[in-house]
């Protein structure tokens, strides 16, 4: 069989002036503190996981705990929210869209029915590999932006097309939540879609009490957490160091 090459995700931006999706980074955006960026292999991988979104404009909204309203970058005043347009891009969709598609460009904000629910679109549209998914999700271990928290979601982006948005819960009244297109405020991860089958999930045994561990088992615990630390300690890092070898070994 040949290798599957199709990128594993294909981003489009859609908007004008926000930042590009972005790699995630190690460090979680510099936030990570300097041990565990050293040391917790566990940490930084995770970290890197995905690629960073970003508002594709600076916008805040308040909610009052009945009426949401919202402002812009260039506004000059806090507007009712319901749904509402990007600036400026109903007019390029429509004409660069197939005549039967326009008029349906993408809404960019809206008040969800539930109170203090929004739906915020990322301004992007993105295409999986066949067999994989995106699951859109808060950024890993970047401390969160105070007055909101994304729900996440697992979207088959090699199956339907469309914005890649999220729906997000304000989390205080009476005080305007800003979000900055300088700031990721969500991650984006590639999943095989295998992964979250029921097949694969329902088939999870759980093996009770210490006797249920076989020998195998008990060798592997000695080599990870008791060899190490015979004869008077372990070195910091240790498991990071062999985790980087073996991906630069299978890396060839």
């Amino acid at each position: 069989m040949t290798e599957d090459t199709t990128p594993l995700v294909r981003f489009w931006q859609l908007t004008e002036g926000g930042r590009p999706p972005q790699r995630a980074d190690r460090a979680a955006g510099g936030t990570l503190p300097t041990r565990a960026f050293r040391y917790c292999e566990a940490s930084t991988t995770a970290s890197a996981f995905g690629w960073f979104l970003f508002p594709p404009m600076d916008l805040a909204v308040v909610w009052d705990g009945s009426e949401t309203r919202w402002t812009w970058e260039g506004a000059d005043a806090w507007y009712p929210l319901s749904v509402a347009q990007f600036p400026g891009l109903r007019d390029r969709f429509d004409a660069a869209a197939p005549e039967a598609l326009r008029g349906w460009s993408p809404p960019f904000i809206g008040a969800l029915p539930e109170p203090g629910l929004l739906n915020l679109w990322s301004g992007l549209m993105a295409r999986t590999r066949p067999g994989w998914s995106l699951l859109v999700r808060p950024p890993v271990n970047l401390p969160r932006t105070a007055g909101f928290e994304p729900f996440e979601g697992i979207v088959e982006a090699d199956r339907w097309f469309g914005p890649l948005f999220v729906n997000l819960r304000l989390t205080r009244t009476h005080t305007p939540v800003e979000f900055r297109r300088d700031m990721p405020f969500l991650q984006v991860q590639p999943i095989p879609r295998a992964a979250y089958a029921d097949a694969a999930l329902n088939d999870a045994p759980v093996a009770v009490g210490l006797e249920a561990l076989s020998a195998e088992e008990w060798a592997d615990y000695d080599r990870s957490i008791v060899a190490p630390r015979r004869g008077g300690g372990c070195p910091l890092g240790r498991d990071a160091a062999d985790v980087r070898k073996r991906r630069r070994a299978e890396a060839g």
